[in-house]
């Protein structure tokens, strides 16, 4: 399979990672997908594996190559123009999150995939680390009940962001960036749909990052009276032993299960004390996406998840920005 590159600022490492001991699929183009981005750095490595040509526009790469797939991963606030670009030709899409940064891009988006033949999956790769499918695993096999409350955080370091970070126009807001990740491991684990969110965030303490919203907190009510947190962050010091802390702590009516520092911790009726759980291997998310594309199977993401999250993190963001609650 043909696949190309639009962008290189997103989780391009994915569609890397992805294609490792795949020798039938290759990247064969990449172009920018934003004003002022450059893909030269990123040409420059996978030059090294792949024969890849390099395009100056991302329509001219698309037309003239007529490539399988194409993964999107430009500017945050032009996902979606390039996102319809590639549906709109009947092109299976790997898309960054957030789909789009606005609630009414994200319905061009939708509108144009729902006339398309294509696939489609948001890079919620996160899904994929061995802690929180371990952590799926043992939720669906019931260890904790119905999930009635989860609590979930992202937290990041800052460090000194590119200048399209500092514009809500193209970087979108954190809610929809970082905390799109939680708010999708609060659906999926749950199985839950989202009923209302109530969210603040603040660009105080931002070190002259402009709009960028440093810290965000959003509560989500989800059906059957399930509620939901996340608490979202770039507080996290330059000197801590990574780049991010990611946990969620899911409490249903028959036990707790904890994902804390790549580990997972159960607790309920049958266990004594809190108990470590065994990982289960990790998945590569572009490599689960191209086998769906080849009908192998199922891709763990699906469009509607994808399309899902990408609303309610922007409905969060609206919330925030109207300090209101809004209903789904």
């Amino acid at each position: 399979m043909k696949i190309v590159l639009i962008g290189s600022t997103g989780h391009t490492k994915y569609v890397v990672n992805g294609l490792k001991d795949n020798y039938e699929d290759e990247i064969v183009a990449i172009a920018p997908g934003s004003e002022g981005e450059s893909v030269e750095d990123l040409y420059q490595k996978l030059k090294l594996d792949y024969d890849l040509k390099k395009y100056d526009d991302y329509i001219e790469m698309l037309d003239e190559l007529k490539p399988d797939v194409a993964a999107v991963a430009c500017h945050f606030g032009d996902h979606a123009r390039a996102a319809v670009e590639v549906l709109n030709r009947n092109i299976d899409l790997f898309v960054e999150k957030p789909i789009a940064t606005t609630l009414a891009e994200l319905a061009e988006v939708k509108s144009a995939y729902e006339k398309s033949d294509s696939k489609l999956a948001a890079m919620f790769g996160i899904r994929y680390n061995p802690w929180f499918l371990t952590a799926y695993k043992y939720i669906k096999e019931g260890a904790i009940g119905e999930v009635r409350l989860m609590n979930a955080q992202k937290s990041y370091r800052l460090g000194q962001r590119e200048d399209f970070y500092k514009k809500r126009e193209t970087y979108g807001g954190t809610i929809p960036w970082v905390g799109s990740h939680a708010i999708d491991w609060m659906q999926w684990l749950s199985g839950k749909d989202f009923k209302s969110v109530y969210a603040s965030h603040s660009t105080i303490a931002n070190q002259n990052h402009g709009e960028l919203e440093v810290s965000a907190l959003c509560h989500f009510d989800f059906e059957d009276q399930a509620a939901g947190s996340v608490n979202i962050d770039y507080l996290r010091p330059q000197n801590a032993t990574s780049h991010d802390d990611d946990r969620i702590r899911i409490a249903g009516d028959k036990g707790v299960i904890e994902v804390l520092k790549e580990k997972v911790y159960l607790i309920n009726d049958e266990i004594e004390g809190n108990r470590e759980l065994p990982l289960v291997k990790k998945k590569e998310i572009f490599a689960d996406f191209l086998d769906w594309v080849k009908g192998n199977g199922d891709c763990m993401i699906t469009a509607e998840e994808s399309f899902r999250v990408t609303e309610a993190a922007l409905q969060a963001r609206r919330s925030a920005d109207q300090k209101k609650l809004i209903q789904f």
